[in-house]
Formats: C-alpha cells, sequence, structure tokens
C-alpha cells in the first residue's frame, strides 16, 4: 500500500546498530554528565515525545498541523491545575487524567478540522490552538499570561510506598527516557499495523483509500485523537519537570518547532523524529550560546539572532537532506556498502 523506502520505515542494520549505541548512551548518561545537561538531556527526550507524535500525523498520515502545540500545553496546565499548592499529588491519576484531556480536546477539535484537506487543514489547526491560546492567556483564572506555578513534582507512591522520587533528577532522567521508549515502541507498532497501513494510504491517495470502502475520516480522527494524547503526555513531564506552564507553551512557535524537528529528522519512522528533537534542541542551544563579535566598529551579538542562524540551519538540511537526517545516514550507508561491492570485484 505504501513504499517503505518513501518514509524510512525499515530502518538499514547501520542506522539500526547507530540507534543501538545511542540507546547505551542515553542510558549511561546520568553518570557522566552533570546536573545541567542530565536536565537539558530530559527536555531533549520531552521533546523526542511531542515530535514523535506529531509525526504521527505529518509523516503518516500526511496532516501538517500548526495547533498540535495546543494538546502539549493542555497536559501540563491539567497538572497545574490538580496539583494543590501545598501537597504533591499522585502520577497514576494525574498523569492518565492529563493525557485523557489532550487527547479529549484533540477528538473534539479533530472532529471538525480533519473534514478540511491541503492548506484549509493547516489554518483551521491554527486557528483552534490560537483560541486556545488566547482563552489560557486573557484568562486570570485559568493563570493569564503570567501562567502557573507548580510547586511539587507528582508523587509515585503505591499503598504508602514510594516506588521511585521524581524530585531526584537521576530519577526523572530514566522515567522520561522509559516513557519515550515506550512511544516509540508503540508507534512503530502502530505503523506496520492495519490502523497504521491506512493511514500510510491515506496519505498517498485518500481518494483511492475512499474507493477501496476505507472510512477515511474516522482514520484520520483516530490518529489525530492519538497524537494529541501522546503530545499531552510530553506537556505533562514538561511541566512536571520545570515547574511552570505557561500559554507560550501553547502558541505557534512550539508547534513549528516540532514541525522542525519532524522534518529535521526525517519524517515517518519515529526514530527520525527522535533523532530531529535531539538535534534541534542542541543546535537550539549552541546557536543562543554563540559570542558577541565586532564587525565594522560595531558589537554583534550572534547569539541574539539565533533564529536566523536556526532557519539557514534548516534551510539547508531541507536542501542537502531533503528526507532528513536518517535519510543521509541510510544514503551514506548505501554508498558505503556500494563501494564496498566495488572493491570486492
Amino acid at each position: 500500500m505504501s513504499s517503505p523506502k518513501a518514509n524510512l520505515e525499515i530502518l538499514p542494520r547501520g542506522v539500526q546498530i547507530a540507534l543501538g549505541l545511542g540507546l547505551v548512551a542515553l542510558l549511561a548518561f546520568p553518570w557522566v554528565g552533570t546536573d545541567f545537561y542530565t536536565q537539558m538531556v530530559t527536555r531533549m527526550l520531552i521533546m523526542a515525545i511531542f515530535a514523535m507524535s506529531l509525526d504521527l500525523l505529518q509523516g503518516v498520515t500526511g496532516l501538517v498541523s500548526l495547533g498540535h502545540a495546543a494538546y502539549f500545553g493542555l497536559a501540563g496546565y491539567a497538572l497545574a491545575f490538580l496539583m494543590p499548592q501545598d501537597a504533591a499529588v499522585s502520577l497514576w491519576w494525574t498523569l492518565p487524567v492529563a493525557v485523557l484531556a489532550s487527547a479529549l480536546a484533540a477528538l473534539i477539535i479533530g472532529f471538525f478540522v480533519v473534514r478540511t484537506h491541503g492548506i484549509y487543514f493547516i489554518m483551521v489547526t491554527m486557528a483552534f490552538a490560537q483560541m486556545v491560546f488566547f482563552l489560557f492567556f486573557d484568562n486570570k483564572a485559568l493563570g493569564g499570561s503570567d501562567g502557573l506555578y507548580i510547586n511539587f513534582k507528582p508523587s509515585a507512591q503505591v499503598f504508602g510506598v514510594t516506588l521511585f522520587d521524581l524530585d531526584n533528577k537521576i530519577t526523572f532522567y530514566y522515567v522520561t527516557l522509559a516513557f519515550a521508549l515506550l512511544v516509540y515502541v508503540f508507534l512503530r507498532r502502530l505503523l506496520w499495523s492495519p490502523l497504521g497501513r491506512a493511514l500510510s494510504g491515506i496519505r498517498i491517495n485518500e481518494h483511492r483509500m475512499r474507493a477501496m470502502g476505507f472510512g477515511t475520516f474516522g482514520y484520520k480522527l483516530t490518529a489525530f485523537t492519538i497524537a494529541g494524547g501522546l503530545a499531552g503526555l510530553a506537556g505533562y513531564l514538561w511541566g512536571a519537570q520545570s515547574g511552570y506552564i505557561n500559554p507560550e507553551l501553547m502558541g505557534f512557535h512550539m508547534s513549528a518547532h516540532a514541525i522542525m524537528m519532524v522534518i529535521l529528522g526525517g519524517m515517518g519512522n519515529f526514530a527520525g523524529a527522535f533523532l530531529g528533537a535531539f538535534t534541534f534542541e542542541y543546535v537550539l542551544h549552541a546557536l543562543k550560546d554563540l559570542p558577541t563579535v565586532q564587525l565594522f566598529g560595531k558589537d554583534i551579538s550572534l547569539g541574539k539572532h539565533w533564529q536566523l542562524w536556526m532557519g539557514t540551519f534548516i534551510v539547508l538540511v531541507v536542501m542537502f537532506a531533503p528526507r532528513g537526517l536518517m535519510g543521509l545516514a541510510e544514503r551514506f550507508l548505501q554508498r558505503k556498502r556500494a563501494k564496498a561491492g566495488v572493491q570486492d570485484d
């Protein structure tokens, strides 16, 4: 129904080995890195979950959403509202409630937006997200433009016994890594399921899928709802880590960042979204730390203009690696194998 090569659904063995080594590095990182970088990589893992959730829409189903951050922010606000000012609440019920809140919002909004196509879908998703953004931004009862503080990390107690302490940065890191891996495995399984095959068919030719008897509206709405719930998982973890949530996390720029992560890594295989999130966040950190230089007798802060350098970086990636970094890695491995074959002859 769809070409595996088109979306790198089948990862070359060399890429699989590289991903395995990357997992080993992630498992060992907290023991060799400082607290600052452990928290930074934790944030990258959260953004990887966010990017993978969008990839289900953009890379698999072919739906480009400019409002995906709305579900990310909603789960963070759900945690803030559920968390009292003087005590921690249980992870075991606040997490499902926050994720379900985001999924429900995606279901309601998706009921309207998946009826549209192309540029209209893009604009309607952005319009709904802006409505949610200003609902929180202009409403003091919901925190207003200042946002809300989350004073405690969720508690992971069972029958009075604490299984793990999320106040510990290393523990929080491994919990986030576990969630990221679970999301990746879930989405890879979904990719090869009948639902995933149908979504890939919709991306390639929705009219043909309808002619074959598939109810494309239901499939797209399902994908939209699942993606919203997974984005909510990322937003919940973001709120728990940062201890603060504000409307900017629902804004257009956050959705745009997720789109760039997906494009940067390579769409449709989820490992690309994972890699794209890490690369984007690292490059963003590096560009913001660029020094001030003297040019034409004036001091120019290169870091202040990081958006210019990031835009240039994304353009270069799109030009020279249109299938993202994962596609670039696959092309490199193919050339290496071809070169080895010539030498063997």
